[in-house]
């Protein structure tokens, strides 16, 4: 994570995140902490914020029949906390995401189960429309807690070139 403080006024600092365009090398890794142990409350909630029915999630008598034995944590609750650990590092200085692909749930994860994530970028241009901006493209792995991977996924996002960026635009 980059982070980086301005001085905003005499004697007083302001920090910030993130990388600008320039700052992203092809191959480099960028490990995300802190892990995030996700809780029963948390599948829980997501499960019926986001309208899905599959008992899998949530009833406990069901899932105690299935091949796993026990619910499952809602795959897009996973993806969703992998891309939020991975903003401080990928795309706090992003304009837009652009899309997502290959997104692979390779394991369960469980309640109790701690997620870690890491994203490599896989290739960065110049924006054809954007002189503002560049595409970077990454792949993100997530882990649980005994290192081994539960979901994979690319992402590629317009990010802010130096010089360019809605925080210093707002002043932030």
């Amino acid at each position: 994570m980059v982070k980086t403080s301005k001085e905003v006024a005499p004697n007083r600092y302001r920090e910030s995140f993130g990388r600008f365009f320039e700052d992203f090398t092809v191959g480099d890794v960028y490990e995300h902490r802190p892990g995030r142990t996700i809780t029963e409350t948390d599948n829980t909630w997501f499960t019926l914020l986001t309208m899905n029915t599959h008992p899998m999630h949530f009833d406990a008598e069901y899932a105690k029949h299935s091949e796993f034995g026990r619910c499952i944590i809602c795959s897009p609750l996973t993806v969703g906390i992998m891309v939020g650990m991975s903003v401080t590092d990928v795309s706090q200085k992003a304009i837009a995401n652009l899309g997502w692909k290959e997104i692979r749930m390779t394991f369960p994860l469980f309640a109790g189960d701690t997620l870690t994530s890491e994203s490599e970028v896989l290739d960065k241009r110049e924006s054809k429309s954007r002189p503002n901006a560049g595409i970077v493209s990454i792949k993100t792995t997530g882990f649980n807690q005994d290192g081994k991977v539960v979901c994979e996924f690319e992402r590629s996002m317009l990010i802010a070139k130096r010089g360019y960026d809605v925080e210093e635009k707002a002043g932030y």
